[in-house]
């Protein structure tokens, strides 16, 4: 089922930074898609210099290294992620009422040291810059964009483009289009509002990436497990359960990395019974390869 390899290699570690996996343990059983599940109850959002940063129905918290409560901000939707940075605290919501947008509740700007509102505006999903800057991205009903964010609330700057945010060296976006079929790639955002296009993907809903300490992305496409470096080079590192184009929403997976073993894991809903699942598990080991990018 599964075929393991390397990205490129050759000098420099070629394209994706030259790792490898080899399969250590396939495990398949009834299963769900573990994508959509809430955050653990009493689990912080974000947590910077000794803050924590927790959300509850109509409420932020944030509380000391002690668990002493600093401040409460009330807000109309369910806290559901937190970023932090330069003094600044960027909550995304849900709304407790389903709404033309589902249920995709205000994204709140608030003042770190007292909880005081800076800003209300709209976004699905949010990721730290520095000097308390912020994007904030959203899809659906022509909208597939970014936009970046000062401290005060200002827009900087924006792009057509939304999905997994990785930062660092540059932002890289894992773009989740929800299209088939899907125009989704991964891409860089420049200033301007201008994107350097990169490899082309087959999964229009791609899971959360795992980033690795050179900066490679790991990225899994409708089964297939993918790197992509700094410069958007990429490389197959392993075809797990390679899927059809078409038939990308039948599958949804996820992947956790816990030292050198990354879990990868894809649901596949049956072909003839809808809303039941096979969960296939893998267990890879990854190392890099002589050099990387």
């Amino acid at each position: 089922m599964a075929r393991s390899g390397e990205s490129g290699g050759g000098a420099g570690g070629g394209a994706g930074g030259g790792w490898h996996v080899c399969v250590v343990k396939y495990r398949r059983g009834a299963g769900r898609p573990a994508h959509g599940a809430p955050p653990a109850a009493g689990r912080p959002l974000a947590r910077r210099d000794g803050l924590s940063v927790l959300g509850g129905a109509g409420e932020v918290r944030c509380v000391d290294a002690s668990g002493r409560v600093l401040w409460t901000a009330a807000c109309s939707g369910v806290p559901n992620a937190a970023h932090i940075c330069g003094g600044r605290v960027l909550v995304t919501t849900d709304s407790l009422d389903y709404t033309p947008w589902g249920h995709l509740g205000p994204a709140l700007l608030l003042d770190l040291v007292d909880g005081s509102p800076v800003a209300e505006l709209r976004g699905a999903s949010g990721a730290v810059l520095s000097g308390g800057r912020f994007f904030l991205g959203l899809e659906g009903y022509d909208v597939f964009d970014t936009w970046e964010y000062d401290r005060d609330g200002t827009l900087v700057d924006s792009w057509r483009s939304y999905g997994h945010y990785v930062t660092g060296t540059g932002i890289r976006v894992v773009e989740t289009d929800r299209s088939l079929p899907t125009r989704s790639r991964v891409v860089r955002l420049l200033p301007g509002g201008a994107v350097e296009r990169g490899p082309s993907l087959t999964d229009p809903l791609c899971p959360e990436p795992v980033v690795l300490a050179d900066g490679t992305i790991l990225v899994l496409d409708a089964g297939v497990l993918r790197a992509v470096d700094r410069r958007l080079g990429d490389a197959v590192l392993a075809e797990l359960l390679p899927v059809d184009p078409d038939q990308t929403w039948r599958c949804r997976g996820g992947l956790r990395r816990s030292g050198d073993r990354l879990t990868v894991t894809v649901a596949e809903e049956h072909r003839d019974r809808p809303g039941k699942h096979v969960l296939h598990t893998w267990t890879l080991a990854l190392r890099p390869g002589p050099t990387t990018v």
